[in-house]
């Protein structure tokens, strides 16, 4: 069994090709949920639904994220009422989001419903979130300011030089289950090309993985989505 560590769009290219190369059932992603956020009233998990539509074969394939042959009606109808619309979900994505949040709602947790999801979209291999708990990434731009990742990247295009990063909620998170022992049974550890920071950062953050990661260092491999000093 292999266990591997996962942001978004990098992670979720690097997993589709790890699950040709051995069979999906063995694979257990371990999914960043920090950069979770709320748009229109909806939990949305940015990082573990570019890793299903991925290994769905359904995401938009030029940009990585979100699903290929998209449309955008709702968010137009929702531009009338003067909504900010710059974090861009199309109409088939909110179904998941819709669903996703339902549920929340209802008492189910996060693994609860990222499994579900995953079983729908016809995923083999294992999607955990890092944990159920919240944990969300906050940036410190120059100047002061303190913005949630997703203001940072998509909504400020990634420009506000970053002063300083923290994961809010982190200390007090768990592990989801599933995590600790994936990592601690795994012939091999992964940890995918994602941003080290904002992707695999916020995951050994979350008390305990960080010691088992460690404690079997001999069976971790890093894959860097760095390569001459270019992303």
């Amino acid at each position: 069994m292999l266990a591997a560590l996962a942001g978004g769009v990098g992670a979720a290219r690097f997993l589709s090709g790890l699950v040709q190369a051995v069979p999906p059932a063995e694979v257990v992603a371990i999914v960043n949920t920090a950069d979770d956020d709320e748009f229109h009233g909806l939990h949305v998990s940015p990082d573990l639904d570019s890793v299903t539509y991925t290994l769905a074969g359904a995401a938009n394939a030029a940009q990585g994220w979100g699903l290929e042959g998209e449309t955008f009606t709702t968010l137009t109808a929702l531009e009338r009422y003067g909504v900010p619309t710059w974090f861009r979900l199309g109409d088939r994505d909110l179904a998941t989001h819709l669903y996703r949040t339902q549920r929340l709602r209802a008492g189910a947790t996060l693994s609860e419903v990222t499994a579900e999801i995953a079983r729908a979209w016809g995923v083999a291999c294992t999607l955990r979130p890092m944990t159920d708990d919240p944990v969300r990434t906050r940036i410190t731009v120059a100047g002061g300011r303190e913005l949630a990742m997703q203001e940072w990247f998509v909504r400020e295009r990634a420009e506000p030089p970053v002063v300083a990063v923290r994961f809010a909620g982190a200390d007090a998170a768990r592990p989801a289950p599933g995590v600790l022992d994936a990592l601690a049974a795994a012939d091999a550890i992964l940890v995918c090309p994602s941003n080290p920071v904002v992707s695999i950062g916020p995951i050994l953050a979350v008390p305990g993985v960080r010691d088992v990661l460690a404690a079997r260092r001999r069976r971790v491999v890093a894959v860097s989505p760095i390569v001459g000093g270019a992303r």
